[in-house]
């Protein structure tokens, strides 16, 4: 029994540090939003719009698996079947960020809308997402094989990658700043879509966690 108790102590006390790190996530996110939101429109950019935008649904899906995390582990069909719904209404959301994107880069390939402009904020922005993701990926991976959390896992995983993927906003933004190649910064924004579009699949046919 007290073998029993103190596993099931320092269980809760993961799944806090869990938690914490998540919300740490979380309220990056919200700055990294808001922030890449508002640079991107003052400098039209394309990409970073679509940088924010996916800000957003990670947003939400950070919130999907802290639901998840914060409840007890009754009820775990109710539970497994609400998450799988909140999956599915993920990877929607990322074929609508795709449209959007598809829709603004090649509008503004062919002259449709403003001509992106520098955005050095943008650049310190998506360098400073990939570095505090990384910093925050390693103890999440950690603490999900210590609690055997394939939910807490995939949420790592997806968070790093999707931040690795958003480096080509970098690109972009970069070859604008450096050499003004204003059209860098579309491209850059349509070269996400095929990784979005995976990240979409997945999440709606409920691959990704599936493979874990």
């Amino acid at each position: 029994m007290a073998v029993s108790s103190t596993n099931g102590i320092e269980r809760r006390s993961l799944r806090k540090w869990a938690l914490l790190l998540v919300w740490i996530g979380e309220i990056w996110n919200i700055g990294e939003a808001g922030v890449a939101l508002w640079s991107g429109a003052r400098a039209d950019s394309v990409a970073l719009i679509a940088f924010g935008l996916d800000s957003v649904i990670e947003l939400f899906a950070g919130g999907v698996l802290i639901w998840h995390l914060s409840r007890e582990w009754r009820e775990r069909e109710h539970e497994e079947a609400a998450e799988k719904k909140a999956q599915k209404l993920v990877g929607i959301t990322f074929f609508l960020l795709s449209a959007y994107i598809a829709v603004q880069s090649i509008g503004t390939l062919l002259g449709w809308f403003a001509e992106p402009r520098e955005s050095p904020l943008g650049i310190l922005l998506v360098i400073a997402s990939a570095v505090v993701m990384t910093a925050i990926y390693f103890p999440k991976m950690h603490l999900s094989k210590k609690l055997g959390s394939p939910a807490l896992r995939g949420e790592a995983i997806e968070s790093l990658v999707c931040d690795l993927q958003d480096l080509t906003v970098l690109v972009g933004l970069g070859a604008n700043v450096l050499w003004s190649w204003w059209w860098a910064d579309p491209v850059a924004a349509l070269v996400l879509i095929p990784f979005l579009l995976k990240e979409g699949l997945e999440a709606v046919r409920g691959e990704a966690e599936e493979a874990e």
